[in-house]
């Protein structure tokens, strides 16, 4: 019985490798698959889930409740796994150990590839192949030579979708704090700080202890770097994407520091990572991952984990997308106003003679102002009672007393727009080139943890190229 549980890694690269049947399954039409076309009952978009392990039976379990997608089919080469899936989703889906026959499934128009990192690309670009609409969890890729072959494919099928697991961008709270970044309310926005911080040794992690077989165990994935891209691509990765959103561009270079100091059980990912980016505006995020504390020193120490800090010259946004059952919550606060210069009888300004310490001490920090939903907007058609609620509400809120969290979790907002999407033909949020920047910056902050340099950005285009032939003569 351990032996049908137990899933090799040369098997998983077997399997995932390869790509010739898929294409034969399929009838070609001028050279290549149709596009699934959504054609299920109630206007709902039938799909199927490429793995079920620990994410993918997390995400059919939110699939669940979402009504304008089903589920018509599920795979995992490991029998645990799809089981595990089948009794999740619950509603009798087709069951495939080979993707390939997934994916020649006519009956299936999108795919969810929720399969460890290292073959986030195969998986994909035979789903892309074969006329699915896709749905990638983060990262897309997981090599240089991969950024270059998924963008040249995506080009060839610029009628099906390709999103990304980057839940974040379908976050109200987010939304709103970039606005309020776009449209100045926080001033020049030159500094970010954001932090994923867990104790695995207190509060060990299943899905990142070494269980046994090592690296010949495909359980073990995360912590080998021949699978994975360590914390960089497990957690770094939500979080450059949303400075890079809130910026508006990519990073220019990367630096940083990563070292394996405490669990040192055979694996050969970092443990703890410090990451730094500038941006070309002279931006900068400023970036930490570590494995033996979890305290968030946002929101007065009342969640854990992760955060972003957004700040500007008029004002400073903190904000966490939490967790299913810690819901994204958003906190504003205000710099103090600009002082006037003092000046002379003559017109002349004043020069002012201010020590370092008196100025850290003359002024006071603002209380912090909770970012609403809209439910707690003022529509103008209230009645006196419920004006009066909202006041309230609004009240008990700026005291700590209750705490305004976002309606939906932003995972079901990105599924169901995902459908949306395959429905409508729109692009999504977390797009291809959205995916494509978020996993070029793992890929180089990795490279710049090892090398102890710089890495630039614009030394992807190099990257996991043929080199040029070498002129003759």
């Amino acid at each position: 019985m351990a032996q049908e549980k137990d899933v090799s890694r040369r098997e998983f690269v077997k399997v995932a490798g390869a790509v010739t049947a898929v294409v034969a399954a399929i009838p070609a039409v001028h050279g290549a698959p149709a596009v699934q076309k959504v054609r299920a009952a109630n206007d709902q978009v039938q799909y199927g889930i490429i793995g079920t392990g620990s994410r993918g039976s997390y995400l059919l379990k939110h699939l669940k409740g979402i009504d304008n997608g089903r589920c018509v089919a599920i795979c995992d080469i490991n029998p645990e796994n799809l089981k595990h899936g089948f009794d999740t989703i619950g509603n009798n889906p087709k069951q495939f150990k080979d993707y390939r026959e997934l994916l020649a499934a006519k009956d299936v128009d999108a795919v969810f590839v929720t399969t460890p990192l290292f073959v986030h690309y195969q998986v994909t670009k035979d789903a892309l192949m074969a006329g699915k609409h896709v749905f990638c969890e983060k990262c897309l890729v997981f090599k240089p030579e991969e950024v270059h072959a998924l963008r040249a494919l995506y080009l060839e099928h610029p009628k099906q979708v390709l999103q990304t697991g980057l839940q974040r961008r379908y976050s109200y709270f987010y939304q709103t704090v970039k606005q309020m970044v776009d449209k100045g309310i926080l001033g020049n926005v030159h500094h970010i700080h954001a932090q994923w911080h867990r104790n695995m040794v207190n509060k060990p992690s299943s899905l990142w202890t070494m269980k046994p077989g090592g690296e010949k165990n495909i359980a073990n994935w995360r912590v080998y770097r021949s699978m994975s891209g360590g914390l960089t691509a497990e957690l770094t990765s939500h979080q450059v994407d949303v400075a890079d959103w809130m910026f508006g561009s990519q990073p220019e270079f990367v630096m940083g520091l990563g070292s394996l100091d405490t669990l040192k059980d055979g694996r050969d990912v970092y443990d703890n990572i410090q990451l730094i980016y500038k941006y070309p505006k002279g931006q900068k995020m400023t970036y930490t991952s570590i494995s033996t504390n979890s305290f968030l020193p946002y929101f007065n120490g009342g969640r854990s984990e992760m955060g972003e800090i957004i700040m500007g010259t008029d004002g400073t946004v903190e904000l966490t997308v939490g967790a299913d059952g810690q819901p994204p919550i958003a906190w504003w606060y205000r710099e103090p106003p600009k002082v006037a210069a003092e000046t002379t009888k003559a017109g002349e300004k004043k020069k002012a003679y201010v020590a370092g310490a008196t100025m850290v001490a003359s002024g006071g920090g603002s209380p912090p102002i909770p970012i609403m939903t809209g439910e707690m907007n003022f529509t103008g058609k209230e009645s006196f009672i419920d004006k009066e609620v909202k006041f309230a509400r609004r009240w008990l809120t700026t005291k700590g007393v209750m705490v305004q969290e976002e309606q939906r979790n932003p995972v079901d907002v990105e599924l169901e727009s995902f459908f949306d999407c395959c429905r409508t033909g729109q692009t999504p949020k977390a797009h291809m080139e959205v995916g494509m920047a978020d996993s070029v910056a793992v890929i180089l902050s990795n490279q710049a943890m090892d090398e102890g340099r710089k890495v630039y950005f614009n030394e992807i285009e190099k990257m996991g190229k043929p080199a040029a032939p070498a002129k003759k003569g």
